[in-house]
């Protein structure tokens, strides 16, 4: 070998070895910038920041709603109880909520939004009131997860929230979240969390699609399958409550389904679907000031498709139906 060929590796091992240093510092310049600025309100920087965040989607706007002091009572669970307004139950309660729900999320991430809505609390939580759909009745003890959820930004470990921010939808955050700490009035997620869907259908024309109509009134299978166990979400919650919450007011709901969602009497379906309710009724009847509320049932409401966008989708006439009877339930355990 040449001593030119032999200079010139030098020169490029130097310039690989200068390039992975600069980028390292970069790497963790941007890390620390990302870890003040605390890009999703969640609260572990050492900076007085601006409360709140500005809007997004309720997965990673929960990490500021969930420990917003204001609220001691939240609603957990997907677009099947996204409908309950944290409203209408402070008005008939008298306890402020806070939606902490997630569109497309099962019992895994509901149970991390608890955790980190209960560990937020310097007082016990006055309730809580939990969606519990057909991903709730799984056998599969990994509780899966459908849709991608950001579970590092809910991490009790400090060292995986540093991961988790080194990721690029982050650093697409950090100039929105800079606008919303130096804007004098931004415009700001709503606190509560609550996020009607209602609005959406009518604009794009469901309630008045027939091919809707025709698409609902077809009879489905919803039963979940599971008609002998484990129901390893059930046992999760009970942990997480007894562990967090043992005293907590609890509400299961339930949530309503389209006549033809609802499993035939008799059939396979309908043993699965039993098989679940009575796991959850049996944590119900196992903890102090705790209701199960079954609004999956074949009653007036879930037979009228004026009611529903889909065999799940219902409308908010129902959902004020679902939030007296959530109420009433709370205001019994006092």
């Amino acid at each position: 070998m040449s001593s030119s060929t032999s200079s010139s590796e030098t020169r490029w091992r130097g310039f690989a070895a200068t390039f992975a240093l600069a980028a390292a510092g970069l790497a963790l310049a941007l890390l620390a910038f990302a870890f003040l600025v605390d890009p999703y309100d969640s609260g572990r920087s050492p900076l007085k920041l601006k409360p709140g965040v500005s809007p997004q989607g309720p997965r990673t706007a929960a990490a500021s709603r969930g420990r917003d002091p204001q609220f001691s009572g939240a609603i957990f669970g997907n677009s099947h109880i996204q409908l309950v307004s944290p409203e209408a139950l402070k008005q008939q309660t008298g306890i402020a909520f806070v939606s902490l729900i997630a569109p497309a999320t099962g019992p895994r991430e509901s149970l991390v939004l608890l955790d980190w809505f209960l560990r937020h609390r310097k007082e016990p939580a006055k309730a809580l009131v939990i969606g519990i759909d057909v991903r709730w009745c799984t056998p599969d003890a990994s509780l899966p997860v459908e849709k991608p959820f950001p579970f590092w930004l809910f991490e009790r470990s400090p060292a995986a929230y540093l991961a988790g921010l080194m990721r690029f939808d982050v650093i697409e955050e950090i100039p929105r979240r800079l606008r919303y700490q130096t804007a004098k009035a931004p415009q700001r997620a709503r606190p509560d969390g609550f996020w009607n869907y209602e609005e959406g259908y009518e604009v794009q024309g469901f309630h008045n699609d027939p091919a809707r109509r025709a698409r609902l009134l077809e009879p489905i299978q919803s039963g979940g399958g599971n008609a002998t166990g484990p129901f390893p979400a059930a046992d999760a919650l009970r942990a997480l409550l007894a562990r967090q919450a043992p005293d907590a007011p609890v509400v299961l709901l339930r949530p309503p389904n389209f006549v033809s969602a609802l499993p035939v009497p008799g059939s396979a379906d309908a043993a699965a679907d039993s098989a679940c309710r009575d796991a959850f009724a049996g944590l119900a009847a196992s903890r102090p000031r705790t209701a199960l509320i079954d609004w999956r049932i074949d009653r007036p409401e879930n037979r009228e498709p004026d009611n529903y966008f889909d065999h799940s989708h219902y409308r908010l006439g129902i959902a004020r139906l679902v939030e007296a009877d959530i109420a009433a339930a709370i205001n019994r355990f006092r």
